[in-house]
């Protein structure tokens, strides 16, 4: 890690504390379903991309409701929901941290662009990345095409970056871009679940990053 030049992170779980408002979306859904609802834990054991996937899981059933307007409806949830969420306690320490040691910073987000936007705005944590990416449609899809581009706008080498995320879907990302990867279990996934992956370091919480 010490050595990474770049860092690559994701938002949502990583950097953002949004875990409690996912739950209480999905779960609003739910029961509008008239369908179980999820613990925390039960919801970071399922939770997986795409983000589909993860719905059929739980019980919502495509061939009965549309998928477009399901996803506009946990947008529209969400939304309402994210100002209740913010940046882990421990983030701007580290943000601060790699800033100081001279190393470019990114986002790579499966949030849509605008919004992902606004809420690095109300957070004040722009001044630290070079690039902030989302993605230009709310079904929360694959982060790989935007991460191979910013490897390649920024002319980075994929050996000296790092990416960390708490999805499994971002160690697919790493690998797929050649980089690093540190996955932490404070966010959508267990860390029994990150594990699974193969991903040689998983750690329960930001300031463990610091250790590795």
């Amino acid at each position: 890690m010490i050595n990474s030049k770049a860092i690559i992170w994701d938002y949502n779980g990583t950097l953002l504390d949004d875990l409690s408002i996912g739950v209480q979306c999905i779960n609003t859904m739910l029961a509008k379903r008239e369908l179980p609802v999820l613990s925390e834990d039960s919801y970071r054991e399922l939770f997986t991309f795409p983000v589909k996937k993860y719905y059929e899981s739980v019980g919502f059933d495509f061939a009965k409701e549309d998928w477009n307007l399901t996803a506009k409806e946990f947008i529209s949830n969400y939304t309402n929901l994210l100002p209740q969420s913010t940046i882990f306690p421990e983030a701007i320490e580290l943000l601060s941290h790699f800033s100081s040691l001279g190393k470019q910073q990114f986002i790579l987000s499966a949030m849509e662009q605008n919004m992902l936007n606004n809420s690095v705005a109300n957070e004040n944590i722009g001044k630290f990345f070079s690039e902030i990416s989302g993605i230009d449609n709310i079904f929360a899809s694959s982060k790989i095409a935007n991460g191979i581009k910013m490897i390649e706008n920024h002319q980075l080498s994929p050996k000296e970056v790092c990416l960390l995320g708490d999805t499994s879907h971002d160690y697919e990302v790493a690998k797929e871009l050649g980089c690093e990867c540190i996955l932490i279990a404070a966010g959508h996934q267990s860390i029994t679940k990150l594990k699974q992956t193969g991903c040689p370091i998983v750690v329960n919480h930001l300031n463990d990053i610091i250790k590795n």
